[in-house]
């Protein structure tokens, strides 16, 4: 397996990434990712059956706190990289500081574009470009009772 460092993507990366990869089907998929749990897992693993090679946004530390609040995330980037690197179905992380994966997606071009279904098809960030691009988006049904927040709410209730 390649070291940490080596699949750790930045922006400018992922054109020659991409490049690199001709012929492989890349399946992109995002999120904060701040506590892991068995949803975000799920959702990997099925996101990395759709093809070759699964590269993951991560939202930057700055991205999590203007979309969950001032007490997000609870875990840092760099920790939050280094337990996704640890799945076997995450290839790649590349980490995004906008609110959205939108620049990402026009650097890497995925072939396929993984969301949860709690999205509808009209919500997901940059469905358009990928489907343009000659990709395709999927929708993974997610488990339910599994979202970070919750888990932080029942933390805080203490039940």
């Amino acid at each position: 397996m390649k070291n940490l460092e080596s699949r750790i993507l930045s922006r400018e990366e992922l054109a020659a990434f991409r490049e690199r990869n001709r012929g492989a089907k890349i399946v992109f998929t995002n999120g904060c990712f701040d506590i892991l749990h068995r949803g975000h897992v799920t959702l990997l693993k099925q996101a990395r059956e759709f093809g070759d090679c699964l590269v993951v946004g991560l939202n930057a530390d700055a991205s999590v706190r203007r979309l969950k609040g001032p007490g997000r995330p609870l875990n840092r980037e760099t920790d939050r990289i280094f337990v996704l690197l640890q799945l076997r179905s995450v290839d790649y992380v590349t980490v995004f500081g906008e609110d959205t994966p939108l620049e990402t997606l026009r650097a890497l071009r995925p072939d396929v574009l993984v969301k949860g279904d709690e999205y509808d098809r009209e919500e997901i960030v940059g469905a358009e470009l990928v489907e343009e691009g000659g990709g395709r988006v999927e929708r993974i049904k997610m488990l339910g009772g599994y979202s970070t927040s919750g888990l932080i709410q029942r933390i805080r209730e203490g039940s």
